[in-house]
């Protein structure tokens, strides 16, 4: 992401820190006819994928319905491409991930450091390539696939999870696009249509070092926070892992601005997980009743996601949060651990990133326009 949130902030004269943050959050959230169409989509998106993982028996339901939110753009062409390379860069990171757990399945001392290698070149890759959204999901899959490998009974389950992720978010990503393509406005073509890229790479990706700082600083949190919650014998707060490499951006602004977006979306959607299972799932007894559910969750954060870059991060998390908290399997849980968990594994990730962005080579946003 080139533009940070803070300069987007500035670019749009309305600062939270210098405003009303009432009147900000009323302008962000207001209603368009295209904000309508969208939340719509995906609250479509994300019902059909709870019926279909709930009827075929499709494993990692949760990942299926949230990547609805993560692959739905503003328009047609941004959708598809996210789409396409998604699944591509998917494939080869489930190719890879089984390619490299034939040496390091039953090998700790192998899968860490095949862990942290995978982590340091996507994220440098997610800077150096220019589209490096497709370099950062590369590495990130197969870290977080390496991450779990001694949860795993025996490699025959591990390669049946594996091919099963695949499908889960194979279909999620083929029926998002479907939606988009069908229901979709074009949008208007742009008078000064932007320049394609002439190289794979940014023309500074092998002479900037603050590229390889960024990955090593990325890949240390993510490291620490693992090394820590495996120490203490705590893998439920496994998304202390995850929020490191999702909310690391250029600067240390920025990354501390997306984290509090992060914060704010994850506990707006643990609440949301708390109040369904403690008060609506024990009365659930057919998918109707959870559909109903589904859709009402899925609106409040496609609403969010699909405003402005200065908030829409929070949607996203928001529904990140629900969808992991509530679907424990295919039946009707009120087990509250699992929301637990998920918070303080945000927490914890954000406090860690907060503090190695903040002294460890710190990249402010002037320092990046300057370059």
């Amino acid at each position: 992401m080139s533009a940070t949130f803070v300069e987007a902030f500035r670019q749009s004269g309305s600062d939270p820190i210098d405003s009303d943050w009432l009147g900000w959050l009323r302008r962000e959230l207001a209603p368009t006819s295209a904000r309508k169409i969208r939340t719509a989509i995906i609250v479509a998106g994300a019902v059909l994928c709870v019926v279909i993982s709930m009827t075929l028996q499709v494993p990692q339901l949760a990942t299926s319905a949230y990547m609805v939110f993560f692959i739905s753009k503003d328009n047609k062409l941004l959708t598809t491409i996210t789409g396409v390379g998604g699944v591509i860069v998917l494939t080869i990171g489930v190719g890879a991930t089984l390619l490299l757990y034939k040496f390091t399945y039953g090998h700790p001392e192998l899968r860490i450091p095949g862990m942290a290698i995978a982590l340091f070149f996507g994220m440098w890759l997610s800077r150096a390539l220019t589209i490096g959204p497709l370099g950062f999901l590369l590495g990130f899959l197969v870290a977080v696939s390496q991450s779990v490998g001694e949860e795993i009974p025996s490699p025959e389950y591990l390669v049946r999870q594996l091919l099963w992720l695949w499908v889960a978010l194979t279909y999620a990503i083929a029926l998002t696009v479907v939606l988009n393509l069908l229901f979709l406005p074009d949008t208007p073509k742009a008078a000064t249509p932007r320049p394609k890229p002439k190289s794979l790479f940014v023309p500074d990706a092998f002479t900037n070092p603050a590229h390889v700082h960024f990955a090593l600083k990325v890949t240390f949190a993510a490291m620490f926070c693992y090394i820590v919650y495996e120490a203490i014998d705590w893998s439920g707060i496994h998304t202390a892992f995850i929020t490191c490499t999702f909310i690391a951006l250029e600067s240390t602004e920025a990354t501390l601005y997306k984290g509090t977006l992060r914060t704010a979306g994850c506990v707006i959607g643990g609440a949301l997980a708390l109040f369904s299972i403690v008060f609506l799932m024990p009365h659930m007894e057919t998918i109707a009743s959870l559909v109903v559910l589904v859709a009402c969750a899925a609106a409040i954060a496609g609403w969010v996601a699909t405003g402005s870059e200065r908030i829409s991060y929070a949607g996203l998390q928001l529904a990140f949060a629900f969808f992991y908290s509530v679907f424990q399997g295919y039946a009707p849980d009120t087990d509250l651990d699992n929301v637990r968990n998920r918070v303080v594994g945000i927490l914890f990730g954000l406090i860690v990133t907060g503090l190695v962005f903040q002294y460890i080579w710190p990249e402010r946003a002037s320092q990046r326009n300057s370059k």
